[in-house]
């Protein structure tokens, strides 16, 4: 007979769920939209016929969704009739909720990244050089110090500031440096 540890008690209080075995804490993988700490447990194409996979939450996920051609290659008679059997059944076909950020990027970025470059000013395929040397020309060029009493090179400053933090920290997703 198996000798009874204290893991396998049925005392109270429980921090942790009947039958499990171990005490280790449970791996969440989070939301991959950036500045999302919602549980990220729906995956979601990088890229058409991609293995690679967006872990996103429900939320973002259906935002993601919106932005993909599903009559991509269809003739349009094909695509127009695609279309009308998916509006005649409303219940399982419905418009996102949330519109907050558009589109998919370009399968190996985000539409938040792509915004990102344009707000620096640069192309989507610049080098990390070139990011570092846009973000700090337009951080000197817009810095509330040397624009005093500007509050819309403030506002650009700070977009400036935070398109330069969404390209860094995908780059550190990606495991690259910036």
């Amino acid at each position: 007979m198996a000798k009874v540890t204290r893991k396998d008690d049925w005392g109270f209080p429980r921090w942790r769920p009947y039958g499990t075995k171990g005490s280790a804490a449970a791996k969440v993988r989070l939301c991959d939209r950036e500045g999302c700490n919602d549980i990220g447990d729906r995956p979601a194409p990088k890229a058409p016929n991609s293995p690679e996979r967006w872990m996103f939450c429900q939320l973002h996920a259906g935002e993601y969704n919106k932005g993909w051609d599903y009559f991509a290659g269809l003739t349009p008679e094909e695509a127009a009739r695609r279309a009308a059997d998916e509006e005649s059944d409303a219940s399982a076909y419905r418009k996102s909720a949330h519109y907050q950020w558009a589109g998919s990027g370009d399968g190996s970025r985000s539409s938040d990244e792509m915004r990102a470059y344009e707000a620096l000013e640069i192309d989507v395929d610049a080098d990390a050089a070139t990011i570092k040397a846009a973000y700090r020309g337009l951080a000197k060029q817009f810095h509330p110090d040397v624009n005093r009493d500007d509050t819309e090179a403030a506002k650009r400053f700070q977009q400036v500031q935070a398109a330069y933090d969404v390209l860094r920290k995908a780059a550190e997703r990606r495991g690259e440096l910036i």
